[in-house]
């Protein structure tokens, strides 16, 4: 058996049926939103589904919500290179709406599969059904709550810390989340592997 590899998994995504959510890329010649940064990183930071300008050009994070997302790197001095961003859901939902729990359930394995590939110290989930599913696979079940509750704390699980924090988007109408947002990310400043 071959070993698993980031670009089979993005070959995979290309063709899957298994969700509905691809007939919406189908309809309006979007792209699946696999993910993108360095395989052999120690962040990788999860977010909930593609919104209209990811699934036009297949990249995660590359529109306002993106512009935000940079802006916290640039606050902490992160290269956004330099870690990986990928999403719960490959595929947009419509209207950007939050993805149900059976579109989840089809997907998940390939984020299960990226995480195990490129085994990072840290996972930052962005926003609660990011943070709900990434507590739920680590073991961690029994501390979820709302993300105002859970925002910029650092849970423990067997393998790597999990860091919630605000999804980006929450930020683009709400100074205030920008501001907490950005407090939380300087947990990222202390060493990972601590």
């Amino acid at each position: 058996m071959k070993k698993d590899s980031l670009e089979k998994i993005r070959k995979e995504v290309l063709n899957c049926k298994k969700c509905p959510l691809y007939k919406e890329r189908g309809r309006h010649g979007y792209y699946p939103v696999i993910g993108e940064g360095r395989e052999k990183t120690k962040i990788i930071f999860v977010g909930e589904a593609p919104g209209l300008n990811e699934a036009k050009t297949g990249r995660p994070f590359c529109g306002s919500a993106g512009k935000i997302l940079d802006e916290l790197f640039n606050s902490v001095k992160i290269k956004r290179e330099s870690v990986y961003i990928t999403n719960i859901v490959k595929d947009r939902p419509p209207k950007n709406r939050p993805p149900r729990k059976e579109e989840i359930e089809a997907c998940v394995h390939y984020l299960a599969r990226q995480i195990e590939i490129i085994k990072p110290k840290v996972i930052c989930a962005l926003g609660n059904y990011s943070t709900t599913y990434i507590m739920e696979k680590f073991g961690l079940k029994k501390k979820i709550q709302e993300i105002s509750k859970l925002h910029g704390k650092i849970f423990q699980s067997k393998k790597m810390k999990i860091i919630p924090f605000y999804h980006p988007a929450a930020a683009i109408y709400n100074s205030r989340l920008k501001k907490i947002l950005k407090n939380d990310f300087k947990k990222l400043l202390r060493d990972p592997d601590s």
